[in-house]
């Protein structure tokens, strides 16, 4: 049998259900509402504050997304249709790579977080890789990530091609430049610019003092670059803004490292 106390209760839950049953059709909607901020559920694209709605989804753009905005396509160039078709014919694939044949390998794509560890599963599958045809790069979404990977091409020993027709941009012209050996086609494009921090600022709103520049002056005297051509190459780069590309040759890029 139910104690008064329980009773009480039951009858208490029925008044507040019949409340709600025959609640105004306003008060619904203002539960409806609050419901909808306290689980994040958005009915359109924006907020009611005047702030921008970030759509996540679309904040991350895949390599094509970013081809079709016209803005960003005009600093682009991409490798002939031939050359990236045969990377749908590979033996194996790991996030930008494509293995080729027992030698070669072909990448495509930008670094992300997780690229240096595809790239570290690729050589324990195919040892006997030595040359990276860098097709159509167009650079490091972790730059951290990025140096990575570019010491362990390094360390791995291997050449290090753009192709005819091939574009290589931003972090991916580091990449490059870890190859033991360095190869380029005749119209094999570079594209360069400045590095910029979490908050927006540049290379050059830095005093040349700051220890921030030693990382990249430093990782291009490891490839190779003596301390004067370092400092060159580097003050190139920088003198293009974050935002835009400027693009060099193979004969450009032949006045700081050799080329085979």
């Amino acid at each position: 049998m139910a104690s008064p106390s329980a009773f009480l209760r039951t009858l208490i839950i029925a008044a507040l259900a019949a409340v709600l049953a025959f609640a105004p059709a306003q008060a619904q909607q203002v539960m409806t509402i609050t419901t909808t901020t306290v689980t994040w559920t958005w009915d359109d694209a924006g907020n009611h504050d005047g702030a921008e709605f970030i759509d996540e989804d679309a904040a991350l753009l895949d390599d094509e997304a970013l081809a079709e905005d016209a803005g960003f396509a005009s600093t682009r160039r991409y490798a002939p249709s031939a050359d990236l078709a045969t990377l749908g014919h590979a033996k194996a694939t790991y996030g930008p790579f494509s293995v080729i044949d027992r030698a070669t390998v072909r990448m495509a794509g930008d670094v992300t977080s997780a690229t240096p560890r595809q790239f570290a599963a690729m050589l324990a599958a195919f040892p006997g890789l030595q040359r990276l045809e860098m097709v159509d790069c167009p650079g490091s979404l972790d730059e951290e990530a990025n140096l990575v990977l570019a010491r362990a091409i390094r360390r791995a020993g291997m050449e290090t091609v753009v192709p005819a027709g091939g574009s290589i941009r931003s972090g991916a012209v580091e990449l490059w430049l870890a190859g033991t050996t360095r190869r380029a086609a005749p119209d094999a494009e570079f594209g360069v610019h400045s590095w910029a921090d979490e908050y927006g600022r540049e290379a050059n709103d830095y005093p040349a003092s700051d220890p921030v520049h030693a990382e990249y002056l430093g990782y291009y005297r490891e490839m190779g670059l003596n301390d004067a051509k370092a400092r060159e190459f580097y003050a190139l780069t920088n003198s293009t803004p974050f935002d835009d590309v400027r693009y060099l040759t193979r004969d450009d890029m032949a006045r700081f490292v050799t080329l085979d």
